[in-house]
């Protein structure tokens, strides 16, 4: 995992435009099919990190980052609703963290 750190705000800001991604590129329904998708270097600019970096974790035991769909061996993708909920999932909301 990085060791990169985000603000409260910057992981705000992130969430609200996945979610803006999301509804763009969503005319027909969500999941995979309709959901929309990234790339590799759209999550990495998205979460603010290298795509090395998104390729690393998913070669990592275990792996790690959000769910991705490997289409061939040199083509990765990533749709924007996994996107959205891997991040909400590693959102910690300082007054209710254990």
């Amino acid at each position: 995992m990085s060791d990169t750190k985000l603000t409260l705000d910057q992981v705000a800001e992130l969430i609200e435009r996945v979610r803006i991604a999301g509804s763009a590129r969503q005319p027909h329904g969500s999941g995979l099919v309709n959901g929309g998708w990234y790339s590799t270097e759209d999550v990495a600019a998205l979460i603010g990190v290298d795509p090395s970096t998104l390729r690393r974790w998913r070669t990592s035991k275990p792996m790690q980052g959000p769910p991705f769909v490997r289409l061939t061996s040199r083509i990765t993708v990533y749709s924007v609703p996994d996107v959205q909920s891997w991040l909400e999932s590693r959102r910690i909301v300082p007054g209710e963290a254990a």
